[in-house]
C-alpha cells in the first residue's frame, strides 16, 4: 500500500456509506458525521430513509434533535439508492443476522449487502462488515463476492471486520468511546480500517485476522449468555431452598475480587445474547463439535418464563382462583428497560404462556404501544391506572422501565410477581409479602 493511499484515508476528506440504518448502523452515521466525515446511509425502507432526512428518528439513542443537528451540516443523508455505494470511499455494512427457525444463521442480509457492494465495487474502497456473524463470514462469504469483480483485496481494495459493541439504552457508553475492535483479511486492510475508524473513535483495538475479530463478538455475548443462564439457575434453586435471591447476590457482590454481579429474570432477550452464540454453535457442529455451554444456557433461559407462570399460578390457586380465564397485567414487554425492542424478549414468552392456560393477557409498555405476537394475534398497551391494576387478578413485572411507578403498581396489584425486583425496596402497605418473586400474594 502506498504512502498516498494511506494518507488519503487517514488525512483527506472522506465520503462513507453506511448499509443498514437501524440501530447500528443510524447511530455510526451521526458519529462519523460529527468527526466532519460526509455520510451516506443506505437502507431498503423508504418509509425509515424519508423519516430520517426530516429529522425523525426511529432508533432509541439517537433522538430527533441530535440527527436534525447532523443534517443541518449536511454531512449526512439517507437514501435507498444503492447505485450510490460507488461514490463512497468507505463502507460499513450493519445489517440484521437472525436466526432461522430451527436456530441455524440466516446471513441472507450480508450477502444482499455484499453483492450490492460488489456491483459498485470500485479501486481503493474500503469495506467493514460489522454485523455480527460466526467466525469465516467475511472471508468466505464477503471476500469471494467481491473477488468475482477481479479486483484483488489488499492491493484494489480494503476488507475488514469490525464488530458493532451497541448497548441500546446505555447513556455512558457509545460509539465513539467504546474501544472498537479490528481485524483485516490483509495487514494493509487492517491498517486502512485503522486509519478510517481512528477519525471517529478513541481507541482502537487491532487483532489479527477477520476470524479473531468475529469470534471476539460472539465470545463477548457467549459469556454474558452464560452468566446469565447460570444465576437464573441458582434462582431456582434458591426458590427450592426457600432463599431470597437476590439478597444472595447481594451479598455475593460485596467480594471485591472473584466475582461479577450478574442477576436473575425472566430470561435474556434482544439482537444478540439469544443469538450471536447460536451463529458459533452452528459454525462448530460443522466442524464436528459440540458446544456445550451455549446449548446449556439456552435451555436453562428457556425455562424462566415458565417458571414464571408457574408463579403467577401458585399464587392465584393460594387465593382460590386458577389460572384459566384470570385476567393478568404485565408490566413492560421490551427484552430490556427503557428500549422499545421486543426481539426475542422474554416477555414474547411469558405472554404465550399465559394464553395456552386461558389466562386473559394485557400489557403495559411505555416504549412499546403495539405488540404483534403472531400473525392473527396483536396487542396494544393499556393505560396502567390504579382502577387496571387492582381489577387484575395478577400483575407480572417482567421488564422494569425507569419511567414507571412501582409503589403505585405495589400497592394497588392484588398479587404482584417481580421478575426484576423492582419493588424490592420501596415501602409497602400490604406487610403479607412471600416469597422474593411473588412479592404481594
Amino acid at each position: 500500500m502506498t504512502t498516498e493511499t494511506f494518507n488519503r484515508f487517514g488525512k483527506s476528506d472522506l465520503k462513507i456509506g453506511v448499509i443498514g440504518l437501524g440501530y447500528v448502523g443510524l447511530p455510526l452515521c451521526l458519529e462519523m458525521a460529527r468527526a466532519g466525515l460526509e455520510v451516506v446511509g443506505f437502507e431498503i425502507d423508504s418509509g425509515k430513509v424519508n423519516a430520517i432526512n426530516e429529522a425523525k428518528s426511529h432508533v432509541v439513542d439517537v433522538s430527533d434533535q441530535e440527527l436534525g443537528e447532523v443534517l443541518d451540516t449536511c454531512r449526512l443523508q439517507a437514501t435507498c439508492e444503492m447505485d450510490r455505494i460507488s461514490e463512497c470511499d468507505a463502507i460499513a455494512i450493519c445489517v440484521p443476522t437472525p436466526l432461522s427457525k430451527s436456530h441455524e444463521p440466516d446471513i441472507s442480509y450480508i450477502l444482499s449487502a455484499s453483492k450490492l457492494v460488489s456491483e459498485g465495487l470500485r479501486e481503493g474502497q474500503l469495506i467493514v462488515l460489522e454485523s455480527t456473524s460466526y467466525p469465516g463470514t467475511t472471508r468466505d462469504i464477503v471476500l469471494p463476492n467481491l473477488e468475482k469483480t477481479g479486483l484483488e483485496v489488499g492491493k484494489d481494495f480494503f476488507l475488514c471486520f469490525s464488530p458493532e459493541r451497541v448497548d441500546p439504552g446505555n447513556k455512558q457508553w457509545h460509539i465513539k468511546n467504546t474501544p472498537k475492535v479490528m481485524g483485516g483479511i490483509t495487514t494493509d486492510c487492517l491498517e486502512v480500517g485503522l486509519s478510517v475508524y481512528g477519525r471517529f473513535v478513541d481507541n482502537l483495538v487491532p487483532v489479527s485476522s477477520t476470524e479473531s475479530a468475529e469470534l471476539v463478538k460472539i465470545l463477548e455475548n457467549m459469556f454474558r449468555a452464560v452468566n446469565i443462564a447460570l444465576v437464573n439457575e441458582v434462582a431456582l434453586i434458591a426458590d427450592r431452598l426457600a432463599v431470597d435471591i437476590w439478597e444472595a447476590v447481594d451479598a455475593a457482590s460485596t467480594k471485591p475480587f472473584g466475582f461479577m454481579r450478574f442477576t436473575p429474570g425472566p430470561g435474556f432477550g434482544g439482537h444478540c445474547i439469544p443469538v450471536d452464540p447460536h451463529y458459533l454453535a452452528w459454525k462448530m457442529r460443522g466442524l464436528n463439535y459440540r458446544t456445550r455451554f451455549v446449548e446449556l444456557a439456552s435451555e436453562l433461559n428457556a425455562e424462566m418464563p415458565k417458571f414464571l407462570v408457574e408463579k403467577v399460578r401458585s399464587s392465584l390457586e393460594s387465593k382460590g382462583k386458577t389460572l384459566e380465564e384470570a385476567n393478568i397485567m404485565i408490566i413492560g414487554v421490551s427484552y430490556k428497560k427503557d428500549v422499545s425492542d421486543v426481539r426475542e424478549s422474554p416477555a414474547l414468552q411469558v405472554i404465550q404462556e399465559l394464553l395456552s392456560f386461558d389466562a386473559k393477557v394485557e400489557y403495559h409498555d411505555p416504549h412499546v404501544p403495539e405488540l404483534q405476537l403472531s400473525e392473527s394475534l396483536s396487542l396494544s398497551s393499556v393505560a396502567l391506572t390504579d382502577e387496571i391494576l387492582s381489577q387484575s387478578d395478577a400483575v407480572v413485572i417482567v421488564t422494569d422501565h425507569s419511567s414507571l411507578d412501582y409503589s403505585r403498581i405495589l400497592n394497588s396489584s392484588p398479587i404482584l410477581v417481580d421478575a426484576r425486583n423492582a419493588t424490592r425496596f420501596l415501602s409497602r402497605d400490604d406487610k403479607s409479602l412471600g416469597e422474593s418473586w411473588v412479592v404481594k400474594s
